[in-house]
Parts: structure tokens; sequence; C-alpha cells
């Protein structure tokens, strides 16, 4: 039996830490939990791993997921808190209520612009079963290099135009599909992020799957996400979908800061007449669900006949000179800067 991921945390969350009055779970000191069949392992972050109270809290923990769960094999890894991820400032989710609607563009080009900005930027493709961030960086056949310490291996992420990237894409052939359930999914997610050696960043971007899936949630709960960007087209039906991200990441299991939303195709702007808007879709759609839902508008990004062709090229459009859409993704980009 693989256990409940929701139940392992239900039960984690009645062991407290002492020391800061609260469980485990809300004090963000649990992650990369990996479930398997009659095991359960996770990460516990302290601040001292060489501290002796610590053995009290991995008993306690190991004792009630035991009670809760049967014979099971239970495998708590004290991490130093130095270790996991404290070298990165931000996490930013750039997510969407359903696909194609442009997020991993949109993700792309924030990685790219805030780079750009003169940050060390980070980009996570935390989509398992679509990754894109290979083709939209013409890397896809490159692979990371990796180095073993103290007994552990840890992959090294690729670079290119000043972005630390990695995705499932650089580990597996292209046109390998991955028939994968949730949890397997969601292991090797938690791999890609903690196992591997980002090394001083700013931000690290994470190109979330759509919708509000086992992945999305896992990421929302088990790190400490600075924030998270929602992306829409301006169609009103989409507002559905942009509702159910909001409302995920506001439930209060997760509690992730939403920072606004990007609005793309928000409308066309010919390529000769860089002045003109057309508004295809209806005017102020996104200003309407970003007022509902009482957060900012960071961008809105026009539609560019280049932006698919850039993308096919694998050259980010932030990256590619003075456009309408590489000026919308300058322009989020410091807004990022300026909100942290």
């Amino acid at each position: 039996m693989i256990p409940s991921r929701e139940k392992v945390i239900e039960v984690l969350k009645e062991v407290v830490y002492f020391p800061k009055g609260d469980n485990i779970i809300n004090l963000k000191m649990v992650d990369d939990i990996q479930l398997e069949e009659n095991r359960i392992r996770f990460r516990l972050i302290l601040e001292n791993v060489g501290d002796e109270k610590n053995q009290f809290l991995i008993d306690t923990a190991t004792k009630m997921l035991m009670g809760a769960f049967g014979d099971i094999d239970v495998d708590i890894v004290p991490v130093s808190q130095e270790n996991a991820l404290s070298h990165i400032k931000h996490i930013i989710a750039v997510s969407s209520g359903k696909g194609g609607v442009g997020k991993s563009t949109v993700a792309v080009n924030l990685a790219v612009g805030l780079a750009l900005q003169g940050m060390k930027v980070g980009l996570l493709d935390a989509d398992i079963y679509g990754p894109s961030v290979p083709v939209m960086f013409g890397n896809e056949e490159t692979r990371p290099l990796g180095y073993d310490k103290d007994g552990k291996s840890y992959m090294i992420p690729i670079e290119k135009y000043g972005v630390r990237m990695l995705s499932i894409g650089h580990l597996v052939d292209k046109d390998m599909p991955l028939i994968w359930r949730g949890p397997m999914a969601s292991n090797a997610l938690n791999q890609l992020l903690m196992d591997t050696d980002w090394g001083e960043l700013d931000f690290l971007v994470v190109d979330m799957p759509p919708g509000t899936g086992d992945i999305q949630l896992s990421l929302s709960q088990d790190y400490k996400l600075s924030g998270s960007i929602i992306v829409t087209t301006p169609q009103k039906v989409a507002f559905a979908d942009v509702r159910r991200a909001a409302n995920m990441f506001r439930h209060k299991g997760v509690n992730v800061p939403i920072l606004g939303l990007v609005e793309n195709m928000a409308y066309f702007t010919p390529s000769d007449m860089p002045e003109k808007k057309y508004y295809i879709f209806g005017k102020s759609t996104g200003e309407d669900f970003a007022k509902e839902l009482d957060v900012p508008l960071l961008a809105q990004i026009p539609i560019d006949e280049y932006v698919s062709e850039a993308n096919d090229k694998g050259t980010p459009f932030s990256f590619s000179g003075f456009s309408p859409v590489a000026s919308a993704f300058e322009k989020l980009a410091k807004k990022i800067v300026e909100m942290f």
C-alpha cells in the first residue's frame, strides 16, 4: 500500500516543534516527501542537525506515522537548514488554471527578464508531463552534469541567457512519454528541486503544471514559496480556472501569496504599427479578473506573430531586443524585483 500524501501531512501536523510552538508542517520543516509501497521518506529541516534534542522530534514523528499506517518503513532524513534551498532568496511559482494560456512562455521570459535586470536566476520546469522549457531555450539535447558530495549525488543546472535551468526534459528522451502516477511524478520533481546545486539565487522561477493537481499542491505545501503569479487569457470563460488556481494558493493548508495576474494575449499589435492595440477578445478583461480576485494586474502581454517562432527557435522573446512583447516582459520583471 502506498500511503496517502494528505494523510501523511495530516499526521505530521500533530508533531509539534516546541521551541517555536507550532507543528513541523506549518513551520515548513518537512520537504521532499517520497511515498512508496509500505515506505514513507522525507527530509526534516533543522536549524542544528547535531542537537541531541532533535532525536526526540524524529522519534515522535516516526511513532505517530507508524501508529497511523501500521507496519511501515519510516525514513526521516535530518537536513541542515543551510542545505535546503537556503541560498535561494525567493521562489516564485508561475501557474495557470488550465493549459494553453502561455504559462511556460511567461515563466521563461520572466526568468530571462529578471536575469537582464542583473538578478541571479534559476528556472525549474515543474511541468513533469509536458516539459517545454528545453524547447524554448533550444537545449533539448543538453544533459546536466553532476557530482558527488558526502555520499550524495547532485545535478548542476544548465545555464543559458543568464538563467540556470533544469527540466525533466533534460533527463529523458524528448519522445519518451512519462507514464507516471501522481506520487512518482511528485518524487521526481522533489529530486529535481532538492538534488540540484542551484547555487546562490535571487529568484527561482518555477514553471508549474497547469491546473490544481497533486504536483501543484505538493510544491505549494512542501516548499516556502515567496509568491505565485497566475497566467490567464482574456476570455471570460477562462476566469473559472483562474479562480480555482487562486483558491488553491489561498487555501488554509497552502497560504501562498498571490503576487498578481498576468493577462497573456491581451491584445494584438501589428509589428509595423507597435502603437496600435486591437483587443480581439475584449478590453479590460484582465483588469476585471484582477479586481475580482483583489490582486494586481502585473502585465498585459500582447499577441505577436513572432512569439511562437521565437519559442520554437529557442530564443526567449525577452532576449530578442525591443518589441511590445519584450517591453511587457521587461516591465513585469521590474515589478517583481520591486516587490522584493
